[in-house]
């Protein structure tokens, strides 16, 4: 079903148009030179802008610099191929800051101030970098603080609401739910109670959610029985739970089979992985609303509406689901997930599995694998990611507040990872909103039916149609996914 391919240049005119809007999301991409000024620059350079014909374009610095170009000093596009981009490192920074400190940030001003740009161009940097507008951001950071103050100290609800920004405790609940799912009461007795129930949205699509959850057959980490989601999580590198989350009408219930003494730590994973896992961290209501907008888009979403991408909590799994299924069929990946959770996963019960830690995969050789029916490349590929992540080559536990252009532009460098592979694990574990993973072949297949083209659409195609979904278009993605099976 999936098929990698190699980074190549866009089409012409998909470079010309990206060059024009200055689009930083194609930084990387290629390099655009100008013939009159004999200057190379990055597709996002606000300089004035050169007339299409005066221009062409190379696959890198070194390509321009060999035809006689030198680098712009206003987007310094040297300093990108280096791995530093200025806007990058700059709403990094803010981001950190406002992760760090989320009441020291009144508003979208105040961040815009820190960060010494206009709010203009501070939305800008949030979508190209992160996907999101700064508003959400810093809401995400105020819940997020409040998750740990409730599970970590024993202040009052309200003290806590003033503490990380809130400026009064109806607005403080009201979000509090809407990210979590639970009240901060609930929150804070997860470790007492050792369970928690989570409020489903009115629209929740349980149906397709549970069967996303249960398609693989073979899993060994998880199982869908009726209505209920059986999921192992690990914690830390030796230890995890199977959850069991029943679904209702209005609640999924959500306890652990066999209860092992568990910190408060423990109970914030778990409550992560399972609103990850049912979709709940990915509202879908502002993509709906866009698509609505479009005549054409519409059908999109008419027999679909409320439906949510499920997340991968923990992303090493995502990657480790993403090598594996690179270039074959759903059925022989499941089997090989099977085969490899087997050999180095951890036995929790009869049935069920912890997924494999990075550093358990990466102590395996090549031969091992290939009697499980790896391919030499793939068994590989796999190897070497988990040996990057150990030796934090490849520091993927600390993507979490990294911008989405880091994080791909790391995730490529390793081999083996390609465009597909690295746009697979930003939408379905690091939660990006705006991604499209290039090359997969259900993706366009649903696009020639969607569009009633007469061919599959090619990689130009392909982002040209996705563009109308933007920056949305991970849902979107999922949604046509959905439409080549639906449940």
């Amino acid at each position: 079903m999936l098929t990698e391919i190699e980074p190549s240049l866009p089409s012409h005119n998909e470079m010309v148009a990206h060059m024009l809007q200055s689009d930083a999301s194609y930084n990387g991409k290629f390099i655009t030179a100008v013939k009159t000024t004999g200057i190379y620059c990055l597709p996002s350079c606000r300089a004035r802008k050169p007339k299409p014909e005066n221009v062409e374009f190379f696959t890198n610095p070194n390509a321009a610099q060999g035809a006689g170009y030198r680098a712009c000093k206003l987007c310094r596009p040297d300093d990108f191929y280096r791995g530093f981009d200025p806007e990058e490192h700059l709403t990094e920074q803010l981001i950190e800051a406002v992760l760090a400190q989320p009441a020291a940030f009144a508003d979208v001003k105040a961040m815009a101030q820190t960060a010494g740009v206009g709010q203009t161009k501070l939305f800008e940097l949030m979508r190209i970098y992160y996907h999101t507008t700064p508003a959400d951001l810093l809401l995400r950071a105020r819940i997020e603080a409040a998750c740990g103050l409730l599970l970590n100290t024993e202040q009052t609800i309200i003290a806590i609401a003033n503490e990380v920004g809130f400026d009064s405790l109806s607005s403080f609940n009201e979000n509090f739910r809407k990210q979590t799912m639970l009240t901060p009461s609930e929150y804070r007795r997860m470790p007492e109670t050792g369970r928690f129930s989570l409020a489903l949205p009115n629209d929740y699509p349980s149906r397709q959610i549970l069967g996303q959850l249960g398609r693989d057959p073979v899993s060994l980490t998880d199982r869908v029985v009726e209505q209920t989601w059986h999921s192992t999580c690990r914690l830390n590198g030796q230890t995890g739970v199977l959850l069991k989350v029943t679904i209702t009408l209005t609640l999924a219930e959500c306890s652990i089979v066999e209860q092992p003494a568990l910190t408060a730590s423990d109970f914030a994973t778990l409550h992560s992985h399972v609103i990850a896992g049912l979709g709940l961290t990915n509202d879908p209501s502002r993509f709906e609303a866009h698509v609505a907008k479009s005549p054409a888009l519409l059908p999109l979403i008419e027999q679909q509406r409320g439906l949510r991408m499920p997340l991968v909590h923990n992303p090493f799994d995502a990657l480790v689901w993403a090598i594996l299924g690179q270039q074959i069929s759903l059925a022989v990946a499941y089997r090989l997930r099977q085969r490899l959770t087997e050999l180095v996963g951890q036995r929790l019960t009869q049935d069920f599995y912890l997924a494999p830690t990075p550093n358990a995969i990466a102590q395996l050789t090549v031969e091992q694998l290939l009697p499980l029916g790896f391919s030499n490349s793939k068994a590989r590929y796999l190897i070497d990611t988990a040996q990057a992540i150990v030796t934090e080559t490849l520091p993927l536990a600390s993507y979490y507040r990294k911008s989405a252009t880091r994080i791909e532009r790391e995730l490529l460098a390793l081999r083996g990872i390609g465009p597909w592979t690295a746009q697979y694990v930003l939408m379905r574990s690091f939660g990006f909103s705006d991604c499209v993973p290039v090359g997969d072949s259900g993706l366009t297949s649903s696009l020639q039916a969607f569009f009633q083209l007469e061919q599959r659409p090619d990689r130009s195609t392909t982002l040209a149609l996705m563009a109308a979904f933007s920056p949305y278009r991970s849902l979107a993605t999922f949604h046509l996914w959905q439409r080549l099976k639906p449940m």
